[in-house]
């Protein structure tokens, strides 16, 4: 396995720029996930990195060599597609085989292979099967089987579990993971589903308009989103944004929000007056009647243990996930209190969070 280095990755179709200006590290052994909506670059971004297509400027090292412009054969790279790609005349064993067929392998090896990975992957019973009778979970459990027999240098998968219905993607999603940490593939992975983003990835590059947005662990994203963007895209609900105006100064540890002052984590940057966004979490928002930033009760979504309840305000809805025995009564006034030390704080126009305290101890803790 090895290290995929990018180095500012550019690629246009005439007028309309797909990538631009990428730049990542997968480290050796990490499953790197790229995550956003439908035409945001990042199958794109695999196919250069696979040698489908070539860039229109940057580079491609894999394992410290450049390549660039090499051929996809010349690559010791394996890809998984959305739709399986299975040869259907041919049955398990023939198609986990034909890569190592392909390299004049001897017949003998390719049976040692093959029936390890079958092994590997729980469908050792399945080799004597045709592909055309076998249920979705297992023909992706082939579709990887062929991919892993080659022990490539790394594994580039675009959307694998697209076309599953949700029982086998939840499975095949645990099973992925669980793949990937006992053979410690270098493995970068498409999907526009952040769920599955969040539950496989060690690294994760969220793009939007063919630039990345922010490159950092689940946890990071999740918790420190850099964008507007980013925060709205991740989580279910998504961040809430209660808008105001305001110049700040470095130091600062409150905002005020429609007559409220609201303690944030400590600002480490100036900011002359202009349009703000405060960036709270569903789960980070309770009832207070003390509080003064207040609202109504619009409706509450029943959740077994918890409950989402939407809260009309005058900056518009906010939706909080709160305990389920909390009473939530439509057209009920109550008071908002935000977890002060999980806020993040974003300029309107450009859509970037403002560096916090919170921000540099994760930086440098």
């Amino acid at each position: 396995m090895a290290e995929i280095r990018v180095e500012n990755l550019h690629k246009a179709f005439g007028e309309f720029v797909a990538v631009r200006d990428s730049n990542f590290t997968v480290a050796d052994g990490e499953f790197f996930v790229m995550l956003g909506p439908s035409g945001c670059g990042k199958t794109t971004t695999l196919r250069m990195i696979a040698g489908l297509e070539l860039p229109t400027s940057g580079r491609i090292l894999l394992g410290g060599d450049d390549v660039t412009f090499n051929r996809a054969a010349a690559r010791d790279i394996a890809f998984v597609f959305q739709l399986f790609a299975l040869y259907p005349h041919m049955n398990v064993r023939k198609n986990i085989g034909f890569p190592l067929k392909c390299q004049g392998m001897p017949a003998s090896e390719i049976r040692t292979r093959v029936e390890e990975t079958a092994r590997f992957l729980r469908i050792d019973h399945l080799l004597n099967q045709p592909v055309s009778r076998l249920a979705g979970g297992d023909r992706q459990r082939v579709a990887l089987g062929r991919a892993i027999v080659r022990r490539p240098m790394a594994f580039l998968m675009d959307e694998p579990l697209g076309t599953l219905d949700t029982e086998f993607r939840d499975l095949m999603v645990r099973e992925l993971r669980e793949l990937h940490l006992r053979i410690n593939a270098t493995t970068v992975y498409v999907t526009h589903d952040q769920l599955e983003a969040m539950a496989m990835a060690d690294k994760i590059a969220v793009m939007n308009r063919g630039v990345i947005e922010q490159f950092a662990t689940p946890q990071e994203i999740y918790d420190q989103p850099a964008t507007m963007f980013v925060a709205d895209f991740i989580g279910s609900p998504p961040m809430n944004f209660l808008p105001f105006r305001s110049g700040l100064r470095a130091g600062a540890v409150s905002v005020r929000v429609n007559g409220a002052d609201i303690t944030v984590p400590k600002l480490v940057e100036d900011l002359a007056e202009t349009e703000l966004a405060l960036g709270v979490r569903p789960e980070h928002i309770r009832f207070d009647d003390h509080s003064r930033l207040r609202g109504t009760v619009f409706g509450a979504e029943y959740l077994g243990t918890t409950q989402i309840v939407t809260v009309t305000t005058e900056h518009g809805p906010v939706k909080a996930r709160l305990p389920a025995d909390v009473p939530a009564r439509p057209g009920e006034t109550v008071g908002l209190a935000l977890r002060p030390e999980r806020l993040s704080i974003f300029d309107r126009g450009s859509g970037r969070a403002l560096r916090t305290a919170l921000h540099e101890g994760r930086r440098h803790g």
